[in-house]
């Protein structure tokens, strides 16, 4: 077996290669930018080497210095994790011609099934399904146009070399191709260096289903069942889970006999992905197709591990060390049911805009059980997996992908493993930047995600609007003003106690008013040894156990037969709870203090109308306006870019543009003016 090895990677992914490598005996090498010196990979592995600056251009992907520092430190291998230098055949060649191994597939298979336009006429000549496109040179706009006209709308324009949700375009309309078409190239030549493009057929109801690859050196193929990523939001995964809740047993088998055959064709040997598209039209599941083999590890990859038992990055290390697999088609089974949500750096309480900065707070959930096997604490959660490479006070950096963490969790059903996330998303504490743990939350109880009926299209269907928080219901909203009373009065009985810090007379009434978004509680708690006894508006007593304290973030309460799990906040003289996919503002009042604050005026915001402002930190790359032009709803006035992807902003109402306070190419922060109307 290889003696060390070295990860051309950052990040999460970085972590999860040493904690394997870690295992099997094998010592690891990092490499890493200036923006990740502190990193916890970097701490993690046994040496560390840097090699340049923040962007990824000037150091993660310059393959000469991750082989200059494979000589320095006598790495054997490289594993490339995801994404960067993962799929790049040069790299591959690079390693070969040094004698350093390469974990992952062989040089051919990556270059066939890195062109998205050759791939797909080899999985066609290997006999799997593809979708009806064009898979030849585009030369123009005008090109374009005529192909997406003879294949019939919807149509979605690819970046060739594309990958990640970027450098893809849907279009309904011709409109939408003219405008869209010179975007995609801009993105793939910005993101991949090839700003070819490729039109096929969207298929309607779609939902994603990709099938896990392993094979050896040796001629050994399998399929590790399959993932459902039809979660998506602007094509890039947010939701995976395995099994999927679409796939029969006749269909799995036809779907990975498919793709074994397709990874035959090219000699494939390590991990890889096929991904499918599926007509969620077809009851029969046979209108399953074919997009693109993904010839690396996925970022989801933890939900097969977990329902399988194979450590897919150990099985790399072997096979590319020689080894043959040691298990069989007909070893291959599923234990239960594992979902992973992918925590993002962004606001969705602002359309999901980018968020960047310091992470001033982060605290993951904790496992429910200690690697020695013993309870991990009243805020354990059984079934649960972290992936994360971050850490407190350090930065979210715009130069990387804004992923902060990927939630796992396993049941025993589909039910159970969604039940542990939301109660792991409660205790996940995120503070210094927006992030979409309370979106996250809200999908997970969805109606329809607990139904299994998915599709690409579910997070545009079910939030038209935007994000808001998730519903809450009557019992979730008494729960809520008893755990605001029991704070308010536990916090009041401190400072009374403290030094006589308060008189006797001011000794905290046990019956207060919770005023909840507009609505008031009357709420009556009655302490005991252990916990409290709460009435809420009348009701019937709550027996309340709980073991929070002023100055604790987090507060586990078991209220009759049901258990809650809040962040809780002080804000001003009231309260943010934080739970179940929602923040809720409560104020706790003395009940004359209620009567006279019933009817206060209520201070308005500022009127922002007639401005246009940024939307998140990022590049403003194309300005198409002017002072003194006039626009309709829905016209492009700018395009801001941030995190690789372009931002289209638009008109929200006809107008008359005033002034353009920024110009083309300027650096934007959020809520900067870059359009003042009449």
């Amino acid at each position: 077996m290889f003696k060390k090895i070295l990860i051309a990677n950052r990040g999460e992914i970085a972590c999860r290669v040493i904690k394997t490598a870690r295992r099997m005996g094998i010592a690891t090498v990092a490499v890493y930018s200036d923006a990740d010196a502190r990193a916890p990979f970097v701490k993690m592995a046994d040496e560390a080497v840097h090699i340049g600056p923040p962007p990824a251009a000037q150091s993660y992907l310059l393959a000469d210095k991750i082989i200059a520092a494979c000589k320095a430190t006598g790495a054997e291998a490289v594993h490339p994790g995801y994404g960067f230098l993962s799929e790049r055949t040069t790299f591959a060649e690079a390693l070969a011609a040094e004698g350093i191994a390469f974990i992952g597939p062989p040089v051919g298979a990556i270059a066939a099934m890195g062109d998205k336009i050759e791939s797909k006429k080899l999985a066609k000549a290997a006999g799997v399904n593809v979708v009806p496109g064009f898979v030849g040179e585009i030369a123009d706009t005008e090109h374009a146009v005529r192909i997406a006209g003879e294949i019939g709308y919807p149509v979605m324009m690819k970046a060739s070399a594309g990958g990640g949700g970027k450098g893809m375009r849907l279009a309904f309309s011709e409109k939408d191709v003219r405008e869209g078409f010179e975007a995609t190239k801009r993105e793939g030549l910005a993101s991949f260096g090839d700003d070819r493009v490729f039109i096929e057929k969207f298929i309607e109801d779609p939902r994603h289903i990709e099938i896990q690859i392993l094979g050896d050196k040796h001629g050994n193929i399998l399929y590790l069942n399959e993932r459902e990523c039809s979660i998506q939001r602007r094509h890039q995964k947010v939701v995976e889970e395995a099994p999927s809740p679409f796939v029969t047993p006749e269909m799995r088998k036809a779907m990975g006999e498919q793709c074994v055959a397709l990874a035959r064709a090219v000699d494939y040997h390590s991990a890889g992905t096929v991904e499918l598209i599926v007509s969620g039209k077809d009851p029969t599941g046979k209108s399953f197709y074919f997009l693109e083999m993904n010839t690396r590890l996925q970022v989801e990859h933890p939900v097969t591990e977990a329902i399988t038992g194979i450590d897919l990055v150990e099985q790399m290390i072997r096979v590319a060390y020689g080894e043959k697999l040691p298990f069989t088609q007909d070893d291959i089974g599923i234990d239960g049911w594992a979902i992973e949500n992918r925590v993002y750096a962004e606001d969705p309480y602002r359309g999901f805009l980018p968020s960047t900065g310091r992470l001033v707070r982060y605290e993951p959930p904790v496992p429910g059980w200690t690697d020695d096997g013993s309870a991990n604490g009243r805020r354990g959660i059984d079934g649960v997996r972290v992936d994360d490479g971050v850490y407190e006070g350090g930065e979210v950096s715009m130069f990387y992908d804004p992923m902060i963490a990927k939630l796992v969790t396993w049941g025993a059903t589909r039910d159970e493993a969604a039940d542990r996330q939301v109660a792991a998303l409660d205790a996940f504490r995120i503070e210094g930047l927006g992030h979409n743990v309370d979106f996250l939350s809200a999908i997970m109880q969805h109606p329809r995600f607990r139904s299994g009926e998915l599709t690409t299209g579910f997070i545009a269907e079910e939030y038209p609007d935007g994000f808001a928080g998730a519903p809450t219901d009557e019992a979730l909203a008494t729960d809520l003003a008893a755990l605001a009373a029991i704070a308010e009065l536990t916090l009041r009985t401190r400072a009374a106690l403290v030094d006589g810090q308060l008189g006797d007379e001011q000794f905290p009434d046990a019956t207060q008013i919770v005023r909840l978004g507009k609505r008031d509680h009357e709420v009556t708690v009655t302490p005991y040894d252990g916990g409290n006894l709460v009435s809420v508006d009348d009701g019937d007593e709550i027996d309340v156990v709980g073991d929070w304290a002023p100055g604790d973030w987090l507060m586990i309460a078991d209220l009759d037969d049901r258990r809650r799990v809040v962040q809780v906040a002080r804000d001003g003289r009231g309260w943010t709870l934080t739970t179940r996919g929602a923040k809720h503002r409560a104020t706790v009042l003395a009940p004359h203090v209620a009567a006279l604050t019933q009817h206060m005026i209520e201070k308005l915001p500022p009127d922002l109308s007639k401005y246009l402002l940024a939307p998140m930190p990022g590049l403003l790359s194309r300005l198409e306006v002017k002072a003194g032009d006039s626009v309709e709803a829905g016209q492009p006035l700018a395009v801001v870019e941030a995190m690789k992807m372009e931002n289209i902003l638009r008109a929200e109402k006809a107008a008359t543009v005033k002034a353009t306070p920024v110009a083309a190419g300027e650096s934007l922060s959020v809520d900067q003016v870059i359009v003042e109307f009449e």
